[in-house]
C-alpha cells in the first residue's frame, strides 16, 4: 500500500512539472468568520458557579479554498480550515503572539469529467436527503451520470477503517441519489446502505458486529409561484447483531418531514416546516428508533437544534441528528430595505418517545416535552459582502430539558456574527 502512495505522489509532481504554466488556471475562494455569544441554562439549571454548560465565547475561522484548474475536464480542489478561540492558549492561535499551529486539511479530491459522467474522488464534501441522513465531509467517491436533463450520483463513503495487526474491521455507505425536474416539481428518489461485517470497535456502531443497514426515501420540492412546498419521507430498515452475541435485532423506523414558504408581497414571508423521527419503543424488540451511524446533519433552531452557533444543545435534545424527535416551526422573514433582513421564528419540540427522568427527590417519571423556542435573527450587510448577524434565542424549557432540577431555568442565548464568502 505504501509502495502505491509513493507511486501515486510521483505521478501526480510528474503532473505539476509538466503540465505549462500557461494551461494551469488557479482559483482562490474561502469564508471568514469571528462571532460573540453566550448560551445560558443549557443543561436546565441556573447553578452559579457550577454550571459547565454555561458559554460566553468569542472565536474566529478561516477557510481558504484553491482550486488548480488543468482544462476543462481535469481540476484538484483543496480546502484548509482555521479555527481559534479569542486568549485560546497553547496549540492555538488566539492568545497574545499568535503563531499558533492551526491548520486543518477540509477537503483534497480531484474533480474530473469523461463525457456523461463526472468524478471526484478524495476528501470531499457530500449531501443526501437535505441533512437527515448525510450531510458532511468524508474520504470516498462520488459518480454523477448525467443524460439530458436526469443526473444520477453514487456515492460511496469509506466511514471506518481499522487496520491493525489485532483488528481489521471497517464501515461503508454506498447511497444513490436521482434527480428528475418537470414543470417546477423536483423528485429526489434516494437510498443508502450502511454495512459491515464487524463494526463493534467504531464509538457510532460499537454496540454491533454485523451492520447491514439501508435507508429508503424520497424528497420533492414544488415551486407554485408565490408558494413554495417541500417534503420528505425516510424508511430505516435492515438488521444488526449484537456484539459478542448471535443475537440480530431488525431495524424498522422512519422519518417524514415537510415545509412551506409563502411569499407576501416580496417584503417578507411567511414559513413552517415540521419533522418526526421515530424513536425506540419500549416494548418493541426490534430497533425501531431512527438513527444514522454518523454523518447526519439537519440544523433547526438556535438552542434546540445548533442554529447559528453550534456550539452546544439543550439538554436531551438530539441536536442536529433527527432521532427519537418530534418539531414543528413557525416563522416569517421580513426585508425592509435590501441591506436588511430580520428573521423570527418559534419552535415547539419534545421526544417521539419518553425518557425517564429522576428529580432531586429521587422521584422517576416518564417526560418528553422539551419546550417551545423563540428566535430572533437580523442580518444586516455593513458592506457588499460582509454580514453582521444579532441573534436572540429563548427557550421556555419543557419537563425533559429542566429534569425537574431544584434550580429550574430556562435555556437562552445571544449573539453576533461577522462573516463573509469570498
Amino acid at each position: 500500500m505504501k509502495k502505491f502512495a509513493v507511486l501515486v505522489l510521483a505521478a501526480w509532481l510528474v503532473v505539476a512539472f509538466t503540465v505549462p504554466a500557461s494551461a494551469l488556471e488557479n482559483v482562490f475562494g474561502g469564508y471568514w468568520r469571528t462571532r460573540f455569544y453566550t448560551n445560558q441554562n443549557f443543561d436546565g439549571n441556573d447553578a452559579d458557579g457550577a454550571n459547565a454548560d454555561d458559554i460566553t465565547r468569542l472565536d474566529t475561522r478561516g477557510r481558504i479554498y484553491y482550486t488548480a484548474i488543468l482544462n476543462d475536464n481535469l481540476k484538484v480542489v483543496t480546502k484548509f480550515e482555521m479555527d481559534a478561540k479569542f486568549g485560546e492558549q497553547g496549540t492555538g492561535y488566539g492568545d497574545i503572539g499568535a503563531d499558533g499551529v492551526k491548520l486543518e486539511v477540509k477537503n483534497s479530491y480531484v474533480d474530473f469529467t469523461l463525457g456523461g459522467l463526472n468524478a471526484k474522488v478524495g476528501v470531499h464534501g457530500g449531501a443526501l436527503a437535505r441533512g437527515f441522513i448525510f450531510d458532511d465531509d468524508f474520504s470516498g467517491a462520488t459518480v454523477a451520470f448525467k443524460s439530458g436533463g436526469v443526473t444520477i450520483p453514487v456515492i460511496w463513503v469509506k466511514a471506518f477503517d481499522e487496520d491493525s495487526a489485532a483488528n481489521k474491521r471497517d464501515v461503508d455507505y454506498v447511497a444513490v441519489s436521482p434527480s428528475f425536474n418537470a414543470g417546477g416539481v423536483t423528485l429526489n428518489p434516494f437510498g443508502m446502505y450502511v454495512f459491515s461485517d464487524n463494526a463493534s470497535t467504531w464509538g457510532s456502531t460499537s454496540a454491533y458486529n454485523d451492520v447491514d443497514i439501508y435507508y429508503a426515501g424520497l424528497n420533492l420540492d414544488a415551486n407554485l409561484g408565490a408558494a413554495s412546498v417541500w417534503a420528505s419521507g425516510i424508511y430505516q430498515g435492515g438488521e444488526v447483531e449484537l456484539d459478542g452475541t448471535n443475537t440480530t435485532q431488525d431495524i424498522k423506523a422512519w422519518l417524514a418531514a415537510g415545509g412551506l414558504t409563502l411569499g407576501l408581497g416580496g417584503a417578507a414571508d411567511l414559513h413552517g416546516q415540521f419533522v418526526y423521527a421515530t424513536g425506540q419503543d419500549p416494548k418493541d424488540k426490534d430497533v425501531t428508533q431512527f438513527f444514522v451511524p454518523k454523518g447526519a446533519s439537519y440544523y433547526w433552531s438556535e438552542i434546540m437544534g445548533y442554529g447559528t452557533f453550534d456550539a452546544q444543545v439543550s439538554i436531551n435534545s438530539p441536536a442536529d441528528q433527527m432521532s427519537n424527535i418530534m418539531f414543528a416551526n413557525l416563522g416569517t422573514t421580513i426585508k425592509p430595505t435590501a441591506d436588511l433582513k430580520i428573521s423570527l421564528d418559534a419552535w415547539w419540540a419534545q421526544l417521539a418517545e419518553d425518557i425517564l427522568v429522576i428529580d432531586p427527590q429521587g422521584k422517576v417519571s416518564e417526560e418528553k416535552d422539551l419546550g417551545i423556542e423563540a428566535n430572533v435573527k437580523i442580518t444586516y450587510t455593513l458592506v457588499q459582502g460582509l454580514n453582521l448577524d444579532l441573534v436572540g434565542a429563548y427557550l421556555f424549557a419543557g419537563d425533559a430539558t429542566t429534569m425537574k432540577n431544584n434550580d429550574e431555568a430556562d435555556p437562552f442565548e445571544i449573539g453576533t456574527r461577522l462573516s463573509l464568502s469570498f
